[in-house]
C-alpha cells in the first residue's frame, strides 16, 4: 500500500511516529511550499506574490524538514516538496495513494473541531483516500470536550 505522510513543521515527529509503524509500506513524506502562507505576503504587492529568492528560502525549509523527517523514520521513502495552495495541492497528491497521516494542528488543548486547522480540514473532508489522523501529543481529557447545544 502506498502510504503519505504530510509532514509539517510543529507536528512533524508526531507524524514520523505514526509512519514508522507503517514501515513495511511504500511511504513518500511531502512538505508543501505554498506562496500564500510566506511570510508577510502583503509586502509583495496586491496580487504579486512573493518574489523568487522568498520561494527558493520556502522550498529550501520544506527541503530541510523533509530530510530531518525521512532520517527520524529511519527507513527508505520518497520525499517530495509539493508547491501550491496547501490543503489542494495535498488533497491532489492523495489521490493514488491508500493511506494519509497527518496531524491536528489547531487548538490541541482540548477536544472538538478547532483542533484542526482549516487546511488539515480541507483535507480530511476531500482525501480521496484512507486517513490516519493523530494527535501531535496526549489528547485532551475528555472533560475539555465542549458542551451540548442547548435544547430547543
Amino acid at each position: 500500500m502506498k502510504v503519505l505522510v504530510w509532514v509539517e513543521p510543529a507536528t512533524w515527529p508526531a507524524v514520523i511516529d505514526a509512519a514508522r509503524a507503517l514501515s513495511h509500506e511504500q511511504i513518500t513524506l511531502v512538505a508543501v511550499d505554498d506562496p500564500g502562507e510566506h511570510p508577510l505576503p502583503e509586502l509583495f504587492g496586491r496580487g504579486r506574490g512573493a518574489p523568487p529568492e522568498v520561494a527558493s528560502i520556502a522550498a529550501a525549509e520544506a527541503e530541510a524538514l523533509l530530510a530531518q523527517a525521512s532520517e527520524a523514520l529511519g527507513v527508505d521513502c520518497a520525499t517530495r516538496v509539493l508547491r501550491g495552495r496547501t490543503e489542494r495541492v495535498i488533497t491532489e497528491a492523495a489521490e493514488d495513494v491508500g493511506l494519509l497521516v497527518l496531524a491536528r494542528d489547531g487548538d490541541r488543548s482540548r477536544l472538538g473541531p478547532h483542533s484542526l486547522g482549516r487546511h488539515t480540514r480541507f483535507v480530511i473532508d476531500h482525501a480521496p483516500c484512507r486517513v490516519l489522523l493523530i494527535w501531535p501529543e496526549n489528547p485532551p481529557a475528555l472533560a475539555t470536550l465542549p458542551p451540548p447545544p442547548p435544547p430547543r
